[in-house]
């Protein structure tokens, strides 16, 4: 099997448990928040803790290469104003030092948001300068940009934006990114058709590198499960079988998580 497909599980009531909710929906691969998503702080990780993660995990068979935590939504690396961004920055060390502790190989983020008060540019160039700072004090965890809808003053959502982002880091060894469906196909990919599909991906390829692409977030469009949306069904045919996505977490988050079962099943049934 070269697909590992899965879900964003709960990790509610301990961090462990999010190995065995993956595993409840026939998931290859799952992702998780460490801590939650919705609060700056968050108590250390015990080592009992720890230690039934990585029992949990050794006993389920899925690799830590096939995990894709995501850290919490409070954190914008690329914040115009520096009190706001240190803090951010403290955070999102936080989290990394969190996926180090549990034996985990990737960090999934979304960049970051200028707010409207500096340039682009400048923003993108905060956002890789947090990158840098954060690898300076951690081991082994990849740090993998998401791509974003392009709402807002997020960036992101061009292709463009995270090759400068990546262009920046140094240690381009801990770095990489994570094609969310949905923001792609919001933000002007369109992945409808073979020939659609093949234009966008080639233009990932040219602009940012498939030895970049470390994880998929596997979305219809806004709101809907999969082959209810705009997208429709034949994009993830095609991503199934393009061995581009082969061995990296293929991360459903659609909306009803009462069918992520027969979500993942009709994933893997398209493998030819």
């Amino acid at each position: 099997m070269s697909k590992f497909v899965g879900a964003h599980v709960s990790a509610s009531g301990g961090v462990f448990n999010a190995v065995q909710n993956a595993q409840n929906i026939g998931a290859k691969a799952f992702a998780l928040f460490t801590k939650n998503q919705r609060q700056w702080a968050a108590k250390p990780l015990e080592d009992e803790t720890i230690e039934k993660f990585k029992n949990a995990l050794s006993a389920s068979g899925i690799l830590p290469r096939h995990i894709l935590p995501h850290d919490s939504y409070l954190i914008n690396l690329g914040h115009p104003e520096d009190e706001a961004r240190e803090k951010s920055m403290d955070a999102f060390l936080d989290e990394v030092q969190r996926c180090e502790l549990l034996g985990l190989e990737k960090l999934n983020f979304h960049p970051g948001s200028h707010l409207g008060k500096i340039s682009e540019d400048e923003c993108l160039q905060r956002i890789s300068d947090a990158i840098n700072k954060t690898i300076a004090q951690t081991n082994g965890v990849k740090m993998v940009i998401e791509n974003t809808a392009g709402q807002g003053s997020n960036l992101g959502w061009r292709f463009e934006h995270l090759a400068q982002i990546i262009d920046k880091v140094e240690d381009k060894s801990r770095v990489g990114v994570c094609i969310d469906t949905c923001h792609m196909f919001s933000a002007g990919y369109d992945i409808r058709t073979r020939e659609a599909y093949d234009k966008s991906w080639a233009e990932f390829d040219k602009i940012v590198g498939f030895k970049y692409l470390m994880g998929m977030h596997i979305n219809d469009s806004k709101a809907n499960s999969l082959g209810k949306g705009e997208i429709g069904l034949d994009a993830f045919k095609f991503i199934m079988n393009d061995a581009r996505m082969d061995d990296i977490p293929l991360i459903l988050e659609t909306i009803d998580e009462t069918i992520w079962k027969e979500e993942i099943a009709l994933l893997y049934s398209f493998e030819n």
